[in-house]
C-alpha cells in the first residue's frame, strides 16, 4: 500500500502517517520526492483499514499495490482449484459441468419431469430453488422444506446431483442436509454473516456475482468463505445491471477471462439470468464455454409457459438438448469435455 501525501505536506503530517502505520502494526517506508512524499506500508496482510489513513491530514490518496483479497488470488495459489463433486467429476480443470433445471420447485410432478429431462439432455446437476428470493413479496417464494424433500426425491430417482439456494444461516443448515452444492444468490453476495457460515459447511458453494458488483468485490466475498475454512468455492457470472433494458442484465463474458487471470477459483456462467430471454441463452452459453467457463447454470422447465417464476428465460427441453450438443462440440475444440450423467465425459 502506498500513501501519497499532498504537495506541501508538512514534516509533522508525514511523521503522523508514519506513526499511525506503526500503531497499526506495520512498517512505514517514507519515500521523499521532488514535489511530494509517499509513504509505503510494508507487510500488508489484507487487514489494513485504508480509511484510517485516508482521513489523516496531508494525505492525497491511498494506492493499493497488493490486492485486498489473498486466498482466492493466483499469487496465493497459482494452479487452478478443482472443486470435487460426488460423481467423481470436478468443477475446474478439464471438466465442463452443466447445471440445469427450473427456477423453482413447483410440484412433485414438475421437478421429477424436469430431472429426467435434464438427465436425458446430458447435464449432471439439477438446479431448482426451494427457497426463492423475489423482488416482490407477493411473488411465488418457493416450497421451502417441501421443495428440498422433492429435490432429494429427484436425486434418488435420477442420480443427478442437486444445487439449490440458501438465503440465511438457518436455511443454509437445511440446504446443506439435502443439496450436493449450495448456491448463494446475487442478492446475498455481500451477506457477510451468511458467507462466514458457508465457510463452516462441508459442501461446495456456488457464489453468484451481485447485481452491481465489481469483480474485486466478488472475489472479496469468496475470500470470506475461504478465510472461514471452505476452499471449495465456485464463482458464477450472471450478468450485472446496466442502463440498457433490452436484456435482463448485461452479460459480462469478459469476467470469465478476468477471473481466471486473477483467481484460481473456477467460474460458471449463468446465461439465463444474464439475458432474461430463452432464445438468447444458447448463443451466450456457447460463447461462455468458448471464453473458458468451467460450467453453466441454465434454467429449463418442462413447460416454460406455465412456470411460476422466470418462464421467459427458461429453455424448452429440446432447446436444452440442442444446446448440450453445441457446447460439447465447442468444449472439444478447446481441449475440454462436458461431463455426462454417468460420470464419463463426452
Amino acid at each position: 500500500m502506498l500513501i501519497v501525501m499532498k504537495q506541501g505536506a508538512t514534516p509533522e503530517q508525514i511523521a503522523n502517517v508514519v506513526a499511525t502505520i506503526d500503531e497499526m502494526g506495520y512498517r512505514a517506508a517514507p519515500m521523499p520526492g521532488k514535489q511530494r512524499t509517499s509513504v509505503g506500508l510494508v507487510g500488508n496482510d489484507g487487514r489494513v483499514e485504508a480509511s484510517r489513513l485516508e482521513g489523516l491530514a496531508g494525505v492525497a490518496e491511498v494506492i493499493h499495490v497488493s490486492k485486498p483479497y489473498k486466498q482466492v488470488s493466483r499469487e496465493w495459489k497459482p494452479e487452478p482449484t478443482q472443486v470435487p463433486l460426488p460423481d467423481g467429476s470436478t468443477v475446474g480443470g478439464r471438466d465442463v459441468v452443466v447445471m440445469a433445471g427450473p427456477c423453482s420447485v413447483e410440484s412433485e410432478e414438475q421437478i421429477l419431469t424436469a430431472a429426467h429431462q435434464v438427465k436425458a439432455a446430458g447435464a449432471t446437476v439439477l438446479r431448482a430453488g426451494a427457497f426463492k428470493p423475489r423482488s416482490s413479496p407477493y411473488a411465488f417464494q418457493g416450497l421451502g422444506i417441501r421443495g428440498l424433500e422433492l429435490l432429494a426425491l429427484a436425486r434418488a430417482e435420477t442420480g443427478l446431483m442437486i444445487v439449490t439456494e440458501a438465503m440465511d444461516p438457518h436455511g443454509l443448515e437445511l440446504v446443506a442436509e439435502s443439496a450436493d452444492l449450495i448456491q448463494i444468490g446475487a442478492r446475498n453476495m455481500q451477506n457477510y454473516s451468511l458467507l462466514k457460515e458457508c465457510g463452516q459447511v462441508g459442501k461446495p458453494i456456488v457464489l453468484k456475482r451481485g447485481l452491481a458488483a465489481t469483480i474485486p468485490e466478488l472475489l472479496l466475498s469468496a475470500e470470506y468463505i475461504l478465510a472461514a475454512g471452505n476452499p471449495n468455492v465456485i464463482l458464477c457470472e450472471r450478468g450485472v445491471r446496466s442502463f440498457d433494458t433490452t436484456t435482463r442484465n448485461l452479460f459480462d463474458i469478459a469476467a470469465i477471462s478476468v477471473v481466471h487471470g486473477l483467481s484460481h477459483l473456477p467460474i460458471l456462467a449463468d446465461p439465463s439470468h444474464a439475458t432474461g430471454h430463452r432464445d438468447m441463452v444458447p448463443p451466450m452459453a456457447r460463447a461462455a464455454i468458448a471464453a473458458g467457463a468451467d460450467g453453466l447454470l441454465v434454467e429449463m422447465h418442462p413447460n416454460p409457459e406455465r412456470a411460476m417464476s422466470d418462464g421467459a428465460q427458461s429453455l424448452f427441453p429440446d432447446q436444452l438438448e440442442r444446446m448440450m450438443r453445441e457446447i460439447t462440440a465447442i468444449a472439444e475444440v478447446i481441449g475440454r469435455s462436458v461431463v455426462t450423467p454417468t460420470g464419463a465425459t463426452t
